[in-house]
């Protein structure tokens, strides 16, 4: 592999791919037939999916963009090198520190518009505080109109009136079909929340989706890029309704492989104490974690789960230390262990000590949830 990326132009001339027969051959940029083994092997490797069309390939085996193509729908795909990917997903995940970070000050903007109740209507700032409030609590994908339109599946901004039921005194429940069809079932508990969605449920006329803004005597739809924006506004950061679902699937996983490790230690054996016994252990976490955000393991753990804190659990540390306590406490919610966990995975991923781990959870337990 080369050590130095550069960086690719797919407007200059690259490798092209032509239909022959029952596969492709490819030509280089002068037109000749590409024959040599590097790069034969190399456009193998890409995986290119037959369906594409209008395919570019780098002529460089160092190129941060290695193919282009337009997939079936008629949208550009891209296939980027191995390298360039690993940086960016590092990239990606240590934007989480500063993510959390925000999530109490977005957290407490968004109870301040919520805990009106019903009283102080479905104005737009509290419609997309509601839509912060569900992506923080239950994973949502945000969705979008085309996909809403194309595939019939839904995320949290297009999800219809009919997909969503209360239960007293104050569950909301969601149930959906999610990407790729997959039946999807989400259940928050909160009473602003409830109070609210009640009157976007019996609302007359306005856009099919439940949420959706008085604008006057009109109704105006919510869409992801006003949740985006709002999450912007509120936390100072660059930030997007993805992120929730990167951080909850990082919290969620440390929690589950601080459950495994206890597990383990519990049956008198050390954590990844083989290399199968670890494989074993972080596959067991990351299903656990893939299940809760309804994606496929593969994907949680490439795309929402931060490589560091699998890192962590191979140096033989969790959030443990930061639980501990929290375990011993009676009455708790999802809420309050959400809180707690957070602390500490959030000092799990800094790098920081065991004792650091638990005096952060400790603080959060100490100001939330023991009572005065």
């Amino acid at each position: 592999m080369p050590a130095r990326l550069r960086r690719s132009d797919p407007s200059r001339p690259g490798l092209t791919r032509r239909r022959r027969g029952r596969g492709f051959t490819y030509v280089d940029v002068d037109g000749a037939s590409v024959d040599d083994t590097a790069t034969s092997e190399r456009i193998a490797a890409l995986v290119i999916p037959p369906a594409w069309n209008d395919v570019w390939i780098s002529p460089h085996d160092n190129g941060h963009l290695q193919a282009v193509g337009t997939d079936a729908a008629g949208r550009r795909q891209y296939l980027y090198h191995a390298h360039w990917a690993e940086q960016r997903s590092r990239a990606k995940f240590e934007r989480m520190d500063t993510f959390a970070a925000a999530l109490p000050h977005l957290r407490e903007r968004v109870a301040t518009l919520l805990d009106g109740g019903a009283t102080e209507g479905p104005t737009r700032e509290r419609v997309l505080a509601l839509a912060a409030r569900f992506l923080d609590r239950a994973y949502f994908r945000i969705g979008s109109e085309q996909y809403a339109a194309e595939h019939g599946t839904y995320g949290l901004v297009t999800v219809r009136r009919e997909h969503v039921t209360l239960q007293p005194p104050h569950t909301v429940e969601f149930d959906f079909p999610a990407k790729h069809g997959i039946r999807m079932v989400r259940r928050v508990e909160d009473a602003s929340a409830f109070a609210l969605v009640k009157v976007l449920r019996q609302r007359r006329g306005g856009p099919d989706a439940v949420l959706a803004a008085r604008n006057g005597r009109t109704w105006a739809p919510i869409s992801a890029a006003d949740v985006n924006e709002f999450l912007r506004e509120s936390t100072g950061i660059d930030c997007s309704a993805k992120d929730f679902r990167t951080w909850h699937g990082t919290v969620l996983c440390a929690i589950a492989l601080a459950s495994q490790a206890e597990e383990v230690r519990d049956a008198g054996k050390q954590p990844g104490a083989t290399p199968t016994a670890l494989k074993r252990e972080l596959a067991f976490a990351v299903r656990e974690t893939a299940m809760f955000l309804g994606n496929t393991p593969t994907v949680a753990r490439s795309s929402y789960i931060d490589p560091r804190v699998i890192d962590r659990y191979c140096d033989d540390r969790t959030i443990q230390p930061g639980i501990e306590r929290l375990l011993r406490l009676d009455d708790l919610g999802e809420l309050d262990v959400q809180l707690v966990a957070e602390a500490a995975t959030l000092r799990l991923l800094e790098n920081r000590t065991p004792e650091t781990i638990a005096r952060a959870a400790a603080r959060v337990i100490d100001a939330e949830l023991t009572p005065a």
